[in-house]
């Protein structure tokens, strides 16, 4: 994964959840954080504290506004860059909190998705796995991500796993930037027009069908799929000219939509709502 750690080191993180386009995915995935947090909160005692792990958690956008809103976070990054500006991140927060009463929690830690050694079985309420999937590229990687998310999660608790669309990247990849011809010559593109990254590539991206065989090989309950950004990564240019109204707007749309079959896959992000079965476990 060096190439990962080299890009990383050179990719604004903090900002790319900022940007416009990225506020629409950021605002979708927190509706349904919140979503699940509040059904999980439901079924505990009230004065018992959610446990959120969040897994390639970046510079720690997630699990740092969920810190502040007084859930218990531990965030796992791989790349040590992004790691480092989410403690930076984070010790800002808990200042801010301190200095207004508010609990802030939130240990942070360096490691690999697949490899959860540190953490005991269900262990989370709610488990994010926000950024691995983008960057792991065999069936088998993937399907140990997601195995050790469940491992660690509760019985009855939640898994949110974001995946890159496969049309997203032909569509952008492929045409818009002029690369099909080539990636079909080389493998990456099938003559069904399916990605088959490697490694260099840094990123891999999947069909819906793929995270069904995922999510079924690993044993998780189905309870919803959502697109995360509908079509604003292809809109950056008109969503950076809205008014501030106008772009409310948008949100207001996405949100009505996001969660339309004939909508799934074709956006840059999709999320799957899983949940692990109450007998999972033994």
């Amino acid at each position: 994964m060096d190439e990962l750690t080299a890009h990383y080191n050179k990719f604004n993180e903090d900002k790319r959840l900022m940007r416009r386009h990225g506020q629409v995915e950021y605002i979708t995935s927190m509706k349904y954080i919140h979503k699940y947090l509040e059904i999980l909160q439901g079924e505990n005692a009230k004065d018992t504290t959610l446990q959120i792990l969040d897994i390639g958690a970046g510079t720690g956008r997630y699990a740092v506004e969920l810190a502040k809103e007084g859930y218990d976070v531990t965030a796992l990054e791989y790349v040590r860059y992004n790691l480092g500006r989410l403690k930076q991140n984070a010790d800002r927060a808990e200042k801010e909190c301190c200095a207004v009463g508010k609990k802030f929690f939130l240990q942070a830690y360096q490691g690999d998705a697949r490899k959860l050694k540190r953490f005991a079985d269900a262990s989370f309420d709610l488990t994010l796995l926000f950024g691995p999937m983008y960057h792991l590229y065999s069936f088998e990687d993937k399907l140990q991500a997601l195995t050790e998310a469940k491992r660690v999660t509760r019985p009855g608790g939640y898994i949110l796993v974001a995946y890159l669309m496969n049309e997203y990247g032909v569509l952008t990849y492929g045409f818009k930037e002029g690369h099909a011809l080539e990636c079909m010559a080389d493998g990456r593109l099938d003559e069904d027009y399916h990605c088959h990254s490697k490694e260099e590539d840094l990123y891999d991206y999947v069909r819906l069908e793929d995270m069904e065989a995922l999510r079924h090989a690993a044993g998780l309950e189905h309870v919803q799929t959502i697109s995360a950004d509908g079509p604003a990564d292809y809109m950056r240019r008109e969503l950076n000219a809205m008014s501030e109204e106008m772009f409310a707007k948008f949100i207001e749309y996405h949100l009505s939509t996001c969660e339309r079959p004939e909508l799934l896959g074709a956006g840059a992000h999709t999320v799957d709502i899983l949940r692990c079965k109450k007998s999972h476990l033994g």
